[in-house]
């Protein structure tokens, strides 16, 4: 991968990475928590027939860190994409993106953005279909309960004082044999949330988002937005999920039908939710086709 640091128009500065063939395809590959681009590591080699791009997005890896919550809420984050295609003069492109880079994947496509022409989606939920089952499903419930953790007032310090290599243990060891992360990769996460405000900004994401979390055994209050008439996407998605994902469980795969017209599934029961570079293999047979379609 080659990385470059792209200034942007809505005023942050991103670390962006980019590999593949420059006259293929455009794909825009968006990251999650607590991740980087490096969450591509595995995937890009087997996709080297596109344009891949990569960045950082803000408050991650080698990207600027803009104070506050009101940086990173969902307008702010999709602006950040549109940007980003203004300034490497990318008309249209497939954009695929795995937890909370899908959050901003299906944000962008729900907000109408004309240069999207495909979207693939990893292990991360629909939102009105997340809002629902955080009301309506006790397990998904339970299992989102460190969303509100790490909203929290005091959580950075907190988890300077647990200190980063326990972070790296506590955040990966449930979704993953560590043994399979190699010394090199742990480093480099390390390194990069040991960075000057960089765990306050990725945290950041969590408190800018809009999903209620109930307590387990509250009474929850039904957010009247999930009742009203949502839009059917006709966008072509495809949606590639590690069946064994703990904290995003299988019921964010039900109701699709409703809300994309045009969308496939496909189900790795092998695979938790780094399925990126746990089974990069899978994940790349299942998009290669898909992205190959793309009229760009």
């Amino acid at each position: 991968m080659k990385q470059e640091r792209i200034a942007l128009s809505t005023g942050v500065t991103l670390n962006v990475a980019t590999a593949g063939d420059p006259d293929g395809k455009p794909v825009i590959l968006l990251h999650g928590f607590p991740e980087s681009h490096r969450t591509w590591r595995g995937l890009a080699p087997l996709l080297d027939e596109f344009r891949l791009i990569m960045p950082d997005q803000r408050g991650f890896g080698a990207s600027d860190k803009p104070d506050g919550v009101s940086a990173y809420t969902a307008d702010c984050l999709v602006d950040d994409l549109d940007a980003l295609s203004d300034a490497l003069k990318i008309p249209r492109f497939a954009l695929v993106g795995h937890d909370w880079g899908g959050a901003v994947a299906w944000a962008a496509a729900l907000r109408g953005e004309p240069r999207i022409e495909r979207l693939g989606i990893i292990n991360s939920p629909h939102p009105l279909i997340f809002q629902r089952t955080l009301i309506e499903d006790p397990e998904q419930r339970m299992a989102s309960q460190y969303m509100k953790l790490f909203s929290q007032a005091g959580m950075a310090e907190a988890i300077r004082r647990m200190g980063f290599e326990k972070f790296f243990e506590k955040s990966f060891a449930p979704h993953v044999d560590l043994s399979t992360i190699p010394d090199d990769e742990r480093s480099t996460y390390v390194e990069q949330w040991s960075a000057e405000g960089a765990m306050e900004a990725m945290l950041n994401w969590y408190r800018a988002g809009r999903m209620v979390v109930p307590a387990p055994e509250e009474r929850a209050q039904r957010p009247d937005w999930i009742d009203r008439d949502f839009p059917r996407m006709k966008l072509p998605i495809h949606i590639v999920w590690g069946m064994r994902d703990p904290a995003l469980l299988p019921c964010q795969l039900e109701g699709l039908d409703e809300l994309a017209a045009n969308h496939q599934i496909t189900r790795v029961e092998d695979a938790g939710h780094f399925i990126p570079w746990e089974k990069p293999e899978a994940v790349a047979d299942a998009l290669k086709p898909f992205l190959a379609a793309a009229e760009l």
